[in-house]
């Protein structure tokens, strides 16, 4: 009897993939092993050169960014469009499966304001992984963009960051791990040094001394949250040849397990 594995959800940033990393290849790899593979995807860096080229300010509070309605329609057409479906072609020339959704489709993420000084930026109210699920028997790679559907106006979308996304959707589905790749090696001490194993209190603790920060501080919060459903949670170094299935050997980054 085959082994039924649970999915592994994995994060990629916008600045997570190098000339040595291995993403991809290893994502077609271990679906083709049976782990069933979600990817959720951000494009921080894509959004801000077309807010530039648009002469549209960028700004962002405590890792976050600020979403006006004119910045809005740049964000979706970045990470529905540019990004979502740069990253299902990556994954096909690989000979992956790959299917691109963003959290609107079939009102997958549900999301409502809670800080106007974010402008229209959502957190995550619900998420529906029906689709998800749908796409996973059918033996394909779901890569979701975070673009979700505003909870109290279904007409309207919001900005929702990719790391809360991707805790919420590895929640629903009962991940059995959630993967932050991004561009560093993992959360850093005070000397800059990878650590290799933290626990929430210890992550609140680098948080109050700002010793983790800025775009860091969603990843970590993220994995705090998800860990209520996910059996492990980490952050790692996207760019680096084979870091996804390290990772899956709990031999990459950081790993952020329960007290």
């Amino acid at each position: 009897m085959t082994e039924k594995h649970q999915p592994v959800v994995i994060k990629i940033g916008g600045n997570a993939l190098g000339p040595n990393d291995t993403t991809f290849e290893d994502c077609v790899e271990l679906q083709k092993r049976g782990i069933p593979i979600v990817i959720v995807h951000g494009g921080g860096p894509t959004i801000t050169q077309w807010l530039d080229k648009q002469g549209v300010e960028t700004m962002f509070v405590e890792g976050r960014r600020v979403t006006s309605e004119e910045s809005l329609e740049i964000v979706t057409a970045v990470l529905c469009g540019l990004v979502n479906k740069k990253l299902v072609a990556l994954i096909n020339a690989r000979g992956g499966r790959a299917v691109g959704i963003s959290g609107v489709d079939a009102t997958l993420v549900k999301a409502d304001i809670r800080d106007s000084a974010l402008g229209l930026v959502g957190e995550v109210e619900s998420v529906d992984s029906s689709l998800i699920q749908h796409l996973l028997d059918g033996g394909y790679i779901p890569v979701v963009s975070p673009v979700s559907s505003n909870a109290r106006a279904f007409e309207a979308t919001l900005n929702v960051n990719a790391d809360t996304v991707a805790a919420a959707v590895a929640g629903t589905l009962g991940a059995e791990r959630l993967v932050f790749l991004t561009d560093v090696p993992g959360v850093l001490d005070e000397e800059g040094t990878p650590i290799g194993v933290l626990t929430p209190s210890q992550v609140r603790t680098l948080i109050g001394s700002e010793v983790i920060s800025g775009g860091m501080i969603p990843k970590v919060e993220a994995c705090i949250d998800a860990l209520s459903y996910v059996g492990k949670a980490q952050i790692a170094d996207g760019r680096e040849t084979g870091v996804l299935r390290h990772a899956l050997d709990d031999q990459a980054g950081s790993l952020i397990v329960g007290e």
